[in-house]
Protein backbone atom coordinates (compact mmCIF):
# COMPACT_ATOMS: atom_id res chain seq x y z
CA UNK A 1 0.00 0.00 0.00
CA UNK A 2 1.71 3.67 -0.78
CA UNK A 3 2.99 5.18 1.77
CA UNK A 4 0.28 8.87 1.82
CA UNK A 5 -2.39 6.23 1.85
CA UNK A 6 -0.96 4.44 4.92
CA UNK A 7 -0.56 7.93 6.42
CA UNK A 8 -3.81 8.68 5.46
CA UNK A 9 -5.93 5.75 6.51
CA UNK A 10 -3.76 6.16 10.05
CA UNK A 11 -5.19 9.95 10.11
CA UNK A 12 -8.91 8.70 9.87
CA UNK A 13 -8.56 5.99 12.45
CA UNK A 14 -6.96 8.83 15.08
CA UNK A 15 -9.47 10.89 14.25
CA UNK A 16 -12.25 8.72 14.46
CA UNK A 17 -10.35 7.53 17.71
CA UNK A 18 -10.16 10.80 18.87
CA UNK A 19 -14.35 11.60 18.24
CA UNK A 20 -15.27 8.28 20.45
CA UNK A 21 -12.93 9.06 23.35
CA UNK A 22 -14.34 12.70 23.99
CA UNK A 23 -17.84 10.91 23.04
CA UNK A 24 -17.64 8.75 25.58
CA UNK A 25 -15.62 11.12 28.33
CA UNK A 26 -18.53 14.12 28.08
CA UNK A 27 -21.43 12.18 27.41
CA UNK A 28 -22.97 13.48 29.96
CA UNK A 29 -23.25 16.63 29.53
CA UNK A 30 -24.84 16.21 26.06
CA UNK A 31 -27.33 14.18 27.76
CA UNK A 32 -28.07 16.54 30.92
CA UNK A 33 -28.72 20.36 30.45
CA UNK A 34 -30.00 21.40 33.66
CA UNK A 35 -30.88 25.16 34.12
CA UNK A 36 -29.26 26.19 37.44
CA UNK A 37 -30.54 28.73 40.02
CA UNK A 38 -31.39 31.50 41.20
CA UNK A 39 -35.33 30.61 40.53
CA UNK A 40 -38.13 32.47 41.82
CA UNK A 41 -40.16 31.63 44.79
CA UNK A 42 -42.35 28.81 44.22
CA UNK A 43 -45.37 31.14 45.27
CA UNK A 44 -44.14 33.64 42.69
CA UNK A 45 -45.19 31.26 39.92
CA UNK A 46 -48.12 28.91 41.51
CA UNK A 47 -50.09 30.81 44.50
CA UNK A 48 -50.35 28.48 47.03
CA UNK A 49 -47.16 26.36 46.71
CA UNK A 50 -44.50 26.25 48.89
CA UNK A 51 -40.57 25.55 48.63
CA UNK A 52 -40.18 21.38 50.32
CA UNK A 53 -36.53 19.84 50.57
CA UNK A 54 -36.11 15.99 51.05
CA UNK A 55 -33.00 13.69 51.27
CA UNK A 56 -31.59 11.00 48.93
CA UNK A 57 -30.20 7.78 50.28
CA UNK A 58 -26.71 8.83 49.06
CA UNK A 59 -26.79 12.14 51.29
CA UNK A 60 -28.21 14.82 48.96
CA UNK A 61 -31.30 17.24 50.16
CA UNK A 62 -32.78 18.31 46.96
CA UNK A 63 -35.28 21.52 46.43
CA UNK A 64 -38.69 20.91 44.90
CA UNK A 65 -42.26 22.68 44.97
CA UNK A 66 -44.78 21.20 46.34
CA UNK A 67 -48.19 22.45 45.05
CA UNK A 68 -51.48 21.14 47.56
CA UNK A 69 -54.84 20.64 45.85
CA UNK A 70 -58.00 18.17 47.08
CA UNK A 71 -57.69 15.76 44.65
CA UNK A 72 -54.54 13.08 43.68
CA UNK A 73 -51.41 14.24 43.64
CA UNK A 74 -49.02 14.35 40.46
CA UNK A 75 -45.51 13.31 41.09
CA UNK A 76 -43.94 15.65 38.05
CA UNK A 77 -40.14 13.99 36.85
CA UNK A 78 -38.82 16.29 34.12
CA UNK A 79 -37.12 15.95 31.29
CA UNK A 80 -33.07 16.10 30.18
CA UNK A 81 -33.43 19.59 30.46
CA UNK A 82 -34.25 23.40 31.90
CA UNK A 83 -35.76 23.05 35.86
CA UNK A 84 -39.01 22.98 37.90
CA UNK A 85 -40.05 26.58 37.00
CA UNK A 86 -40.25 25.53 33.53
CA UNK A 87 -42.95 23.18 34.57
CA UNK A 88 -44.90 25.77 36.51
CA UNK A 89 -47.66 25.99 33.56
CA UNK A 90 -47.99 22.31 33.84
CA UNK A 91 -48.68 22.36 37.44
CA UNK A 92 -50.86 25.13 37.13
CA UNK A 93 -53.31 23.29 34.77
CA UNK A 94 -52.93 20.37 36.94
CA UNK A 95 -53.90 22.05 40.04
CA UNK A 96 -57.20 23.86 37.89
CA UNK A 97 -58.32 20.12 37.68
CA UNK A 98 -57.84 19.78 41.25
CA UNK A 99 -54.57 17.64 41.50
CA UNK A 100 -51.96 18.71 43.81
CA UNK A 101 -48.64 18.43 42.17
CA UNK A 102 -44.41 17.96 43.47
CA UNK A 103 -42.61 19.81 40.73
CA UNK A 104 -39.36 17.66 41.43
CA UNK A 105 -35.87 18.84 40.14
CA UNK A 106 -33.27 16.48 40.21
CA UNK A 107 -29.33 16.62 41.67
CA UNK A 108 -27.88 19.18 39.28
CA UNK A 109 -30.88 20.84 38.21
CA UNK A 110 -32.61 23.98 39.76
CA UNK A 111 -29.46 24.95 42.29
CA UNK A 112 -29.75 21.36 43.64
CA UNK A 113 -25.97 19.39 44.66
CA UNK A 114 -25.08 16.62 43.28
CA UNK A 115 -24.37 15.66 39.38
CA UNK A 116 -27.00 13.87 37.51
CA UNK A 117 -26.48 10.05 36.71
CA UNK A 118 -29.40 7.28 35.76
CA UNK A 119 -28.69 5.50 39.10
CA UNK A 120 -28.80 9.04 40.71
CA UNK A 121 -32.14 9.91 39.12
CA UNK A 122 -33.78 7.25 40.74
CA UNK A 123 -32.70 8.01 44.13
CA UNK A 124 -34.17 11.34 43.40
CA UNK A 125 -37.64 9.87 42.44
CA UNK A 126 -37.24 7.72 45.54
CA UNK A 127 -36.89 10.54 47.82
CA UNK A 128 -39.73 12.60 46.04
CA UNK A 129 -41.72 9.83 46.30
CA UNK A 130 -41.10 8.62 50.25
CA UNK A 131 -41.44 13.01 50.86
CA UNK A 132 -45.01 12.56 49.44
CA UNK A 133 -46.07 9.75 51.95
CA UNK A 134 -44.11 9.95 54.74
CA UNK A 135 -44.81 14.21 54.73
CA UNK A 136 -47.71 15.16 52.59
CA UNK A 137 -49.65 12.40 53.43
CA UNK A 138 -50.28 11.11 50.08
CA UNK A 139 -51.35 7.55 49.95
CA UNK A 140 -49.53 5.81 47.05
CA UNK A 141 -54.03 4.30 45.69
CA UNK A 142 -53.84 8.17 45.43
CA UNK A 143 -50.43 8.90 43.73
CA UNK A 144 -49.74 9.54 39.60
CA UNK A 145 -46.24 9.04 38.09
CA UNK A 146 -45.74 11.51 35.63
CA UNK A 147 -42.15 11.67 33.21
CA UNK A 148 -41.61 13.63 30.01
CA UNK A 149 -39.11 12.36 27.66
CA UNK A 150 -35.82 11.16 29.88
CA UNK A 151 -38.43 11.73 32.67
CA UNK A 152 -40.20 8.66 31.23
CA UNK A 153 -37.29 6.33 32.06
CA UNK A 154 -37.41 7.34 35.97
CA UNK A 155 -41.05 7.29 36.58
CA UNK A 156 -41.17 3.85 34.57
CA UNK A 157 -38.38 2.57 36.72
CA UNK A 158 -40.40 4.10 39.84
CA UNK A 159 -43.48 2.50 38.89
CA UNK A 160 -41.93 -1.03 38.72
CA UNK A 161 -40.61 -0.80 42.41
CA UNK A 162 -43.28 1.02 43.71
CA UNK A 163 -46.70 0.76 41.62
CA UNK A 164 -49.04 3.99 41.44
CA UNK A 165 -52.52 4.54 40.97
CA UNK A 166 -51.62 5.70 37.40
CA UNK A 167 -48.70 6.13 35.03
CA UNK A 168 -47.93 9.00 32.30
CA UNK A 169 -45.17 8.57 30.32
CA UNK A 170 -44.87 11.84 27.98
CA UNK A 171 -42.77 11.54 24.69
CA UNK A 172 -40.97 8.41 25.42
CA UNK A 173 -38.23 6.55 23.99
CA UNK A 174 -37.70 2.85 23.86
CA UNK A 175 -33.94 3.50 25.72
CA UNK A 176 -31.81 6.43 25.19
CA UNK A 177 -29.30 4.36 22.54
CA UNK A 178 -32.48 4.56 20.69
CA UNK A 179 -33.36 8.11 20.83
CA UNK A 180 -29.43 8.81 20.38
CA UNK A 181 -28.92 6.23 17.32
CA UNK A 182 -31.65 9.00 15.67
CA UNK A 183 -29.60 11.69 15.91
CA UNK A 184 -25.62 10.11 16.01
CA UNK A 185 -26.56 7.51 13.45
CA UNK A 186 -22.55 7.45 12.85
CA UNK A 187 -21.71 6.58 16.10
CA UNK A 188 -21.90 3.55 18.18
CA UNK A 189 -24.23 4.59 20.77
CA UNK A 190 -25.17 1.55 22.48
CA UNK A 191 -21.51 0.60 23.42
CA UNK A 192 -20.70 4.24 23.99
CA UNK A 193 -23.62 4.83 26.94
CA UNK A 194 -22.80 4.83 30.35
CA UNK A 195 -26.59 5.69 31.03
CA UNK A 196 -29.15 3.49 29.23
CA UNK A 197 -32.89 4.55 30.63
CA UNK A 198 -34.57 1.22 29.31
CA UNK A 199 -37.79 2.19 28.98
CA UNK A 200 -39.98 -0.61 26.51
CA UNK A 201 -37.97 -2.88 28.86
CA UNK A 202 -39.02 -1.41 32.52
CA UNK A 203 -43.01 -1.10 31.39
CA UNK A 204 -43.18 -4.52 30.86
CA UNK A 205 -43.11 -4.79 34.19
CA UNK A 206 -45.37 -2.46 35.25
CA UNK A 207 -49.11 -3.43 35.44
CA UNK A 208 -50.83 -0.08 36.71
CA UNK A 209 -52.99 2.00 34.09
CA UNK A 210 -50.69 4.11 31.46
CA UNK A 211 -51.21 6.94 29.21
CA UNK A 212 -48.57 7.82 26.96
CA UNK A 213 -49.07 10.99 25.04
CA UNK A 214 -46.88 11.74 22.18
CA UNK A 215 -46.43 14.76 19.32
CA UNK A 216 -46.49 13.08 15.58
CA UNK A 217 -44.60 15.89 14.63
CA UNK A 218 -41.67 14.43 17.32
CA UNK A 219 -38.21 14.93 15.89
CA UNK A 220 -36.29 14.43 19.01
CA UNK A 221 -37.96 10.92 19.89
CA UNK A 222 -39.58 9.59 17.27
CA UNK A 223 -43.59 8.66 17.57
CA UNK A 224 -42.76 5.12 16.65
CA UNK A 225 -40.78 5.11 19.72
CA UNK A 226 -43.29 6.17 22.33
CA UNK A 227 -45.81 3.80 20.05
CA UNK A 228 -43.19 0.72 21.03
CA UNK A 229 -43.23 1.93 24.75
CA UNK A 230 -47.18 1.76 24.54
CA UNK A 231 -47.06 -1.77 22.85
CA UNK A 232 -44.82 -3.02 25.73
CA UNK A 233 -46.79 -1.58 28.93
CA UNK A 234 -47.76 -4.39 30.86
CA UNK A 235 -51.67 -2.78 32.39
CA UNK A 236 -53.79 -1.30 30.50
CA UNK A 237 -52.76 1.70 28.18
CA UNK A 238 -54.53 4.74 26.92
CA UNK A 239 -52.88 6.29 23.84
CA UNK A 240 -52.89 9.84 22.76
CA UNK A 241 -51.19 11.17 19.70
CA UNK A 242 -51.36 14.90 20.18
CA UNK A 243 -51.60 15.92 16.23
CA UNK A 244 -48.68 18.11 14.69
CA UNK A 245 -47.21 18.59 17.87
CA UNK A 246 -42.97 18.79 18.20
CA UNK A 247 -40.89 17.37 21.33
CA UNK A 248 -41.01 20.99 22.52
CA UNK A 249 -43.96 22.21 21.59
CA UNK A 250 -46.24 24.31 24.19
CA UNK A 251 -49.03 21.87 24.07
CA UNK A 252 -47.01 18.76 25.23
CA UNK A 253 -46.49 20.88 28.61
CA UNK A 254 -49.88 21.67 29.29
CA UNK A 255 -52.09 21.56 26.32
CA UNK A 256 -55.82 19.98 26.81
CA UNK A 257 -55.19 16.35 25.72
CA UNK A 258 -52.30 16.02 28.25
CA UNK A 259 -53.82 17.46 30.84
CA UNK A 260 -56.96 15.74 29.84
CA UNK A 261 -54.97 12.43 29.77
CA UNK A 262 -53.91 13.06 33.90
CA UNK A 263 -56.34 13.68 35.10
CA UNK A 264 -57.97 10.75 33.92
CA UNK A 265 -55.57 8.42 35.35
CA UNK A 266 -56.13 10.79 38.55
CA UNK A 267 -59.66 9.67 38.74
Amino acid sequence: MPRPLLYGLAGVLTLVTLVLTLAYLFQRKLIYLPTDGPLPHAADLLPGAREVTFATADGLRLAAWFVPGPGATVLVLAGNAGNRADRAPLAAALRARGLAVLLVDYRGYGGNPGDPTEEGLALDARAARAHLIDHEGVRPDRLVYYGESLGAAVAARLAAEHPPAGLVLRSPFVDLPSAAAVHYPVLPVRALLKDTFPVADTVRRVRVPTAVVYGTADEVVPPDQSQAVADAAAGPVTRVAVAGADHNDRVLLDGPDLIDAVAALAR
